[in-house]
């Protein structure tokens, strides 16, 4: 049996419809248009209705020219900052607790994982 002809589920029309909802906030579809593939996706019953939802629309998340790093854009300004007021305040510990603090945060945003693509 085709991947495609496999039955979905919930978490996959939840997926599908958290992707089609990306799509209408960047402005690539209309309300109506919104609403329509999302009635497609509720009555999907395999991977391959899923298809026609997404055929027009460029795949999720793809990578930005301006970012290629997963670090925030703030990091390296925060962190000279940071350097500065240690050496005035003779603080380290500062230094220290922030910079584990950025790291938990990024490695948190990184561990969330990409949304499954549905377009192809």
């Amino acid at each position: 049996m085709n991947g495609d002809q496999l039955r979905i589920g919930d978490v996959e029309r939840d997926q599908a419809a958290a992707a089609l909802g990306e799509h209408y906030a960047q402005g690539r579809l209309t309300v109506d248009e919104h609403a329509e593939r999302l009635d497609q996706i509720w009555s999907a019953r395999t991977r391959a209705d899923l298809r026609p939802v997404f055929r027009d629309l460029p795949e999720a998340h793809q990578p930005s020219a301006r970012r290629t790093t997963g670090r925030p854009r703030l990091l390296v300004p925060v962190l000279v900052a940071l350097l500065v007021l240690t050496v005035l305040t003779h603080a380290p510990f500062l230094l220290v607790a922030v910079v584990v603090g950025l790291v938990v945060l990024t490695r948190r945003r990184r561990w969330r994982g990409p949304a499954r693509q549905w377009s192809r």
